[in-house]
């Protein structure tokens, strides 16, 4: 019975499992970005996200504790100088799945898992869509210039009531020139 054993396998025993796991995230930490099956790229996040927490703060204790679960000296360098610099400000979700297409040859589901900080054209779109914040709705700006004259505008009104109706006069008659295009549309149905 497989109680409380929630993670996944990987159709694998534990020292396979742990082998893979290590060289994922040795490739993962060298090269910022790895194409694998997305069960892979899901397992390889658990395993390697505490690993770049410890990188956070340099010291004999966390270099070591991360040595010993990659075994490569190259790998903890760069963890602990590129990478450390990058995701320093970040408080967690170090890494990003994306999924890609599937696998010509067993149609696997694939994706691409990749380090976050490290990803120089979203992170450039993100630059560019921070102009502010966006609404639905639309809201006209109003400035001191244009307050002042609606509050004079009812005054003026009262005092220039003959003249409106010589405004309006020009307005109709725009409905009068259109008037003829009607009729040629109804001979047309």
């Amino acid at each position: 019975m497989r109680h409380n054993k929630k993670f996944n396998h990987l159709s694998r025993k534990k020292a396979h499992r742990e082998a893979l796991l290590k060289n994922l995230t040795i490739s993962l930490i060298m090269h910022k970005r790895i194409f694998t099956t997305l069960a892979k790229a899901k397992a390889l996040r658990v395993y390697a996200e505490p690993l770049i927490t410890r990188c956070k703060t340099d010291n004999m204790a966390n270099r070591r504790l991360v040595f010993s679960y990659l075994q490569n000296k190259e790998a903890v360098k760069e963890l602990f100088g590129v990478v450390a610099e990058k995701v320093a400000e970040r408080p967690g979700g170090y890494t990003r799945i994306l999924k890609t297409v599937h696998r010509l040859g067993d149609n696997a589901e694939m994706a691409m898992i990749e380090l976050v900080d490290f990803n120089e054209l979203m992170l450039a779109e993100k630059a560019a869509d921070k102009k502010g914040k966006t609404t639905r709705r639309s809201r006209k700006k109003k400035t001191s210039a244009d307050a002042a004259p609606k509050a004079a505008a009812p005054a003026e009104q009262k005092a220039e009531a003959p003249a409106e109706p010589k405004a309006e006069a020009p307005a109709e008659e725009k409905p009068e020139e259109t008037a003829p295009e009607a009729p040629a549309e109804e001979n047309k149905e």
